[in-house]
């Protein structure tokens, strides 16, 4: 870290961190990350394409998992451009208004895509513990409200993070910890006073992802102690697996920001490197396995990117045949710009 001869934050530049002794492999370390934005990119668009075209998916549960799609696409565009950025053009530099909008955004896509993953629960909560008021209880309006509620919550939970971050006293440069700007990261780096900034961060983790994270238990504790109420073990195993696939995603989303917590307490300047990697996968993890989960576990997705696909295949048979056929009428004696001229007497 540069010494603390201090600038106002707007005139302070700050470094990307790449990986630790792999400096002379850029291009090679940003070909596995190139190939996991292209696939999260390209999936969840599809999962949002899908689900918007095909009124079968038009349900409560497919309706959050186009929200979580479009939660995994603004974090992609939130923080795959600093990694091609850093790894493509070997620019390292970022500017302080640039540092906070991208912080603003990752912080507020993450607290959405957390928002999402509850009412998921509560939906699947819904589901097997009221299955004939389902549809009543959960519908578009509701659904429209929960969404509104989860972003106006991100929106104002973040707010404060970038506002505060002006008044603070920053090295003309400073070295940030990973490819791209936190919270935390930034608070770290300032030589002025930040107990109200991490305080601030404090409350807004606390009300985003340690409240949403027990709810979620709370409700998979509820739908499990509803499941062992049910008689038949058919059934129990029926309602269960309707739960796998969020489950998995649930998993796959708080598990790498444990691990990297984790490691930040414990052996962060020991490993740097693999800090930096715990950094990178707990972003890139999540949109791109959460279309994958879902295309393997939800039978419905399955049937409609088949029925995309075969749809498709008529579309260009289709094609092919009236392209065929304009040929073989055009080539015969007699038809206009065929071989002969038609001249009426």
């Amino acid at each position: 870290m540069f010494s603390c001869n201090t600038s106002t934050s707007g005139h302070s530049t700050f470094l990307l961190t790449d990986f630790p002794g792999l400096e002379a492999s850029h291009h090679w370390v940003s070909i596995p990350i190139n190939l996991i934005c292209v696939v999260s990119i390209l999936g969840n668009s599809f999962i949002l394409l899908l689900i918007r075209t095909d009124p079968s998916l038009h349900e409560p549960m497919y309706i959050f998992l186009s929200m979580l799609a479009a939660s995994d696409l603004g974090l992609c565009a939130s923080t795959f451009p600093t990694m091609m950025w850093l790894f493509w053009l070997g620019a390292r530099e970022l500017p302080f208004d640039l540092c906070a909008a991208q912080m603003f955004f990752i912080h507020a896509f993450t607290y959405v895509e957390s928002g999402v993953l509850l009412a998921m629960a509560f939906d699947r909560f819904v589901a097997i513990r009221e299955p004939l008021h389902y549809a009543t209880i959960l519908t578009h309006s509701t659904m429209a409200r929960v969404g509104a509620a989860i972003l106006v919550r991100a929106v104002l939970l973040n707010l404060p993070g970038p506002i505060l971050l002006w008044r603070l006293l920053f090295p003309q440069i400073s070295v940030l910890s990973h490819c791209y700007c936190l919270h935390c990261d930034l608070v770290g780096l300032a030589c002025s006073d930040t107990q109200i900034n991490s305080l601030v961060g404090l409350v807004s983790i606390l009300l985003s992802l340690g409240l949403d994270s027990f709810l979620i238990m709370l409700s998979y504790a509820l739908i499990l102690r509803t499941v062992l109420g049910i008689a038949s073990p058919g059934e129990r195993l029926k309602a269960l697996n309707t739960c796998v696939s969020h489950l998995c995603i649930v998993l796959i989303f708080y598990l790498p920001k444990l691990g990297l917590s984790v490691l930040h307490r414990v052996e962060k300047h020991s490993y740097p490197a693999l800090a930096v990697l715990m950094a990178n996968l707990h972003f890139l993890v999540p949109p791109f396995m959460n279309p994958i989960v879902y295309c393997i576990k939800s039978k419905q997705i399955r049937q409609g990117l088949l029925k995309r696909f075969q749809q498709k295949r008529v579309d260009i048979s289709q094609k092919n045949r009236r392209t065929q056929k304009h040929k073989t009428s055009v080539g015969k004696p007699g038809s206009l710009g065929g071989g002969e001229l038609v001249v009426e007497s």
